[in-house]
């Protein structure tokens, strides 16, 4: 019995975790395996129908490529970003706390505040951006940033920076204050300078660090889903569409929670192969000797 009573006080939050978790995606893959919807009021299985239909899906694969190219170029960004950041809050300054704690006001901010804002800032007519860009001559006449084709992903990736690299900078800065000072300190009275210390004793000893707070982000943006809903609604032309507002639309406006649980299991297999990607990376630095 005392063996068994670890277990029982684990089982109240396995059981929570597991109806809340574990049961909505064992249903989703169930579901996806159907033609279930509430248009056609047809509940029959269809085997993989519904996924050999998604690969000739040109709106399936244009959400896909969208989340691919926001995914890699906002982590991207926010891990550069991130990084110069914890660099700079890392080193003895004065009023070094209250800088740490402001950094963190954006990341703490609702998205929904985020995207509200950033579309008041980037607004095509009245738009701070704008003015500010007119005003310096860099541009002519207003750029209609998030009803444009040609601008709208490149909007959203810029209110996701902005919101998100404080979170990698935190990461980042944590790992950077477990190197150990005397290493830094050896290095400088050997005579390397800042980037040598930086590129020689840092970065090895970051890599680890670096590379989960990657993953972590990198999930995280992959299912990309209220930023690109409140700012533009996967528009202009389908140009910000993304996996998680295809398939909301797919279930939700569409009710064809069939072929919307397809499209939503295939998203999280995306992202199984994504973080599978990163522990390979992971494992391999954290296995070679220092």
């Amino acid at each position: 019995m005392p063996r068994l009573t670890p277990w029982l006080f684990l089982l109240p939050i396995a059981v929570s975790l597991g109806t809340v978790s574990l049961y909505p995606i064992l249903n989703g893959i169930r579901l996806s395996f159907t033609n279930t919807s509430l248009v056609t009021q047809e509940n029959d299985f269809v085997g993989i129908e519904n996924y050999a239909q998604l690969l000739g899906d040109e709106l399936f694969w244009n959400a896909w490529q969208h989340t691919v190219y926001f995914t890699f170029v906002s982590t991207l960004a926010e891990t550069a970003l991130g990084l110069i950041m914890a660099l700079l809050l890392v080193e003895r300054f004065a009023g070094r706390s209250l800088v740490r704690a402001a950094m963190l006001v954006p990341w703490a901010m609702p998205t929904v505040v985020t995207s509200k804002m950033f579309g008041w800032l980037f607004d095509g007519q009245y738009g701070v951006v704008n003015w500010v860009l007119r005003s310096t001559g860099l541009i002519a006449e207003n750029i209609n940033w998030y009803g444009s084709v040609d601008h709208a992903m490149t909007t959203i990736i810029i209110a996701d920076v902005w919101k998100t690299a404080p979170f990698m900078a935190l990461l980042l800065m944590a790992g950077l204050q477990t190197i150990p000072k005397s290493l830094i300190e050896a290095a400088r009275m050997d005579g390397a300078g800042a980037v040598a210390t930086f590129f020689h004793v840092r970065l090895p000893l970051l890599m680890p660090t670096l590379l989960i707070a990657g993953m972590f982000r990198a999930l995280d943006a992959f299912r990309v889903f209220d930023l690109v809903y409140v700012l533009t609604g996967g528009g202009p032309a389908d140009a910000t569409e993304t996996l998680s507002t295809l398939s909301y639309k797919t279930l939700f406006s569409a009710l064809q929670f069939g072929y919307g649980s397809a499209m939503a299991t295939a998203m999280f297999i995306t992202e199984m192969l994504i973080a599978i990607g990163f522990g390979f990376f992971i494992m391999r630095k954290m296995r070679m000797p220092r």
